[in-house]
């Protein structure tokens, strides 16, 4: 074990839980803070357009993004919880192999979604909720997204492979990589070009394809922990098992969550198109403080993971509480920053005086699920890590299906648009208390040790 590698272990497996944590969560939030400039980048360029139905219609189509991310999701997830728990078993010969089997995968998944999108493009745009002013820009935009699934789909899953082995640097390099493209491609395919809010989806496929050959170059120039191999591409009976029985309930999460998205959106929708412009603004404003609970919850992962295959839950529920209080802690201080700036903000992405109040409003309201989501999705993660999906999923059913759609329907039907803002924070804060519980009872019956 050479000097690289046995720090990495050495984070993973003894680091003080706050210091691993930290270790672990830094490089990826500051890499996802990049993320957010690539989400937010394609929304300021064609908010500079002046058309706010190309703005409404970018958020319209960030449902497909979101399903292309579910599916790399299903790989991603279920290869690198498996990775790491063979990791923290010692078994490497086996990690390697579902590394390599994960990008085989993957390739086979994007040209399924591809195929099947584009069979269906109308009706699909149709059921995103696009209408007359903007059917034709969501479908422009869905259209690229969909050539372009594999560059997507491969820039999330070797993110995800990278980190189950300790290498957040790398994963965070890619993520930096396409959000720097991005940012330089979306003028040129949108004003110079001229190809507006279609320049803006492949400028979007370019960069994630930027990303993605970033990430096999490290693979290829022999810097990571472990490296795919030609021999490997085929996984084996117990890989597959093991790569879907933990990914398919991580995939299906995602998967609600696009749905829950819809169901906003086409509620959003009959206040007006404006409106949901001004919603997807908010939304992707949000997603700053998103990327900080998902870059601690992600970076917490393999800690969990490992951990849990060297049989080690003592670790593991001082992993966690040094997690939960961290996010928490970030997430309030980021709520308060929003509360004041939230004008502002959306101020950025448009002149139009109507959608800066709407959009004030909603980010003022969706702001307070902060404090909470951050718990619900490391106790999710970390349910992943172990070799728990269903717990996992459990969480995102009654989260999505059980909670949040129906109270956003129901408090639409009673309080309008003002009132379908709070179901949302409503159904983080029960699912905080819900996650915790359910996530200290699972460790303590694992019957492993307590070190």
């Amino acid at each position: 074990m050479d000097a690289k590698e046995d720090k990495r272990i050495y984070t993973l497996s003894q680091e003080k839980p706050v210091k691993a944590v930290v270790r672990m969560s830094i490089p990826l939030i500051l890499g996802m803070f990049i993320m957010v400039l690539y989400n937010l980048v394609d929304t300021y360029f064609i908010g500079l357009t002046g058309d706010d139905y190309q703005l409404a219609a970018v958020n319209l189509a960030y449902p497909v993004m979101m399903v292309t991310v579910a599916i790399s999701n299903m790989i991603g997830t279920g290869a690198s919880s498996y990775i790491a728990r063979c990791l923290g078993a010692g078994d490497r010969s086996k990690a390697e192999h579902t590394l390599t089997a994960a990008f085989t995968l993957t390739f086979i998944n994007s040209l399924i979604v591809t195929a099947l999108g584009l069979a269906f493009l109308p009706a699909l745009t149709n059921l995103l909720g696009a209408r007359d002013n903007t059917f034709i820009f969501t479908k422009q935009y869905v259209q690229v997204i969909l050539l372009g699934s594999f560059f997507t789909m491969g820039s999330y899953t070797s993110g995800a492979l990278l980190r189950s082995e300790g290498s957040v640097r790398y994963s965070m390099t890619g993520m930096v990589v396409g959000t720097v493209m991005n940012i330089v491609l979306d003028p040129l395919f949108i004003f110079v070009l001229d190809m507006q809010v279609r320049g803006a989806a492949i400028a979007t496929i370019l960069s994630n394809a930027a990303g993605f050959g970033v990430s096999l170059l490290y693979y290829a120039g022999g810097k990571t922990l472990l490296r795919p191999s030609l021999s490997k591409l085929v996984p084996t009976g117990e890989i597959l098992l093991q790569i879907y029985w933990v990914g398919v309930p991580a995939s299906l999460e995602t998967l609600l969550t696009s749905a829950a998205y819809m169901v906003n959106n086409n509620l959003a929708v009959s206040y007006g198109e404006l409106t949901v412009a001004a919603t997807g603004i908010a939304q992707k404003v949000l997603s700053l403080g998103s990327y900080v609970y998902q870059g601690f919850a992600s970076g917490t992962q393999p800690i969990m993971g490992y951990n849990y295959g060297a049989r080690n839950t003592g670790r593991m529920k001082s992993v966690l509480k040094a997690g939960v209080l961290t996010v928490t802690g970030t997430e309030l201080a980021l709520m308060l920053i929003y509360g004041v700036s939230a004008p502002f903000l959306i101020g950025i992405f448009t002149d139009s005086a109507e959608v800066i109040d709407i959009g004030t409003k909603v980010l003022r309201r969706l702001m307070f699920i902060l404090p909470f989501v951050g718990t619900v999705s490391m106790c999710r993660m970390s349910f992943q890590a172990m070799g728990k999906p269903l717990y996992a999923f459990g969480i995102t059913l009654v989260r999505q299906l059980v909670l949040y759609i129906p109270l956003l329907l129901i408090l639409n039907r009673l309080f309008r648009f003002s009132g379908m803002l709070w179901a949302q924070p409503i159904t983080e804060a029960f699912m905080m208390a819900a996650s915790l519980l359910l996530l200290e009872r699972a460790i303590a019956n694992s019957g492993y040790q307590q070190e």
